[in-house]
């Protein structure tokens, strides 16, 4: 395994790649204000869950036959993007609710896990992401190189949990005070829509 510097180095640096404006950590900011803390946090473990995936296959190897394959990237790409902005169109047509509600229809704590998960493994960037970062903290010298790469995973989406986690919990917090406001429901749905579809159109655009 990764000595404890080396692993304490990685998770700082894991905890700021968290905390840096992306996809997912929108997709959890997005969420948790128009659906709630608990919801928020079910989509962060959702996303965690494509990350174990992620992990996973860098480990076996798996990471690097997919990215060298041009039609599995565009093909999940194009999914992914699909999703996102089916997820635009349902906030845009939302409609504005009263004084508890966003007007966005509430979903179960399974839903918003699947849709964690889906927006995650939907991202080919991302395995590619894991399959650059992760070898850099590996030291052939110290043990197996996919134990490691599993050990360095694990810490990722531990930290993962830490930065997404605080940013639901702010989030919604945010959420409740748009829902003193008709207006302010409105506004925030289509900033909403607007961002998923904004995510949409950057995957479906991205390259290898």
């Amino acid at each position: 395994m990764p000595t404890p510097e080396t692993l304490l180095a990685f998770f700082g640096v894991s905890v700021l790649l968290g905390l840096s404006p992306g996809p997912d950590n929108l997709f959890v900011l997005l969420q948790s204000a128009l659906q709630g803390r608990r919801a928020g946090f079910f989509v962060v473990l959702g996303l965690c869950t494509g990350l174990l995936f992620h992990t996973a296959a860098v480990a076996l190897g798996l990471a690097t036959v997919f990215a060298a394959s041009a039609t599995a990237f565009t093909v999940l790409k194009l999914a992914g993007a699909a999703y996102l902005a089916y997820m635009a169109w349902q906030a845009f047509r939302a409609p504005v609710g009263g004084a508890a509600s966003t007007g966005v229809p509430a979903l179960s704590n399974a839903q918003m896990y699947r849709r964690g998960v889906v927006m995650n493994l939907s991202n080919p960037k991302v395995v590619i992401f894991f399959l650059a970062f992760l070898p850099q903290f590996v030291n052939p010298a110290r043990g197996s190189v996919g134990l490691q790469i599993l050990g360095l995973g694990l810490v990722f989406i531990l930290a993962t949990l830490l930065t997404f986690g605080a940013i639901a919990w702010f989030a919604a917090s945010l959420g409740q005070a748009f829902q003193r406001s008709a207006r302010a429901q409105r506004a925030l749905n289509w900033a909403a829509g607007s961002v998923f579809l904004g995510l949409a159109a950057r995957l479906a655009l991205s390259e290898r």
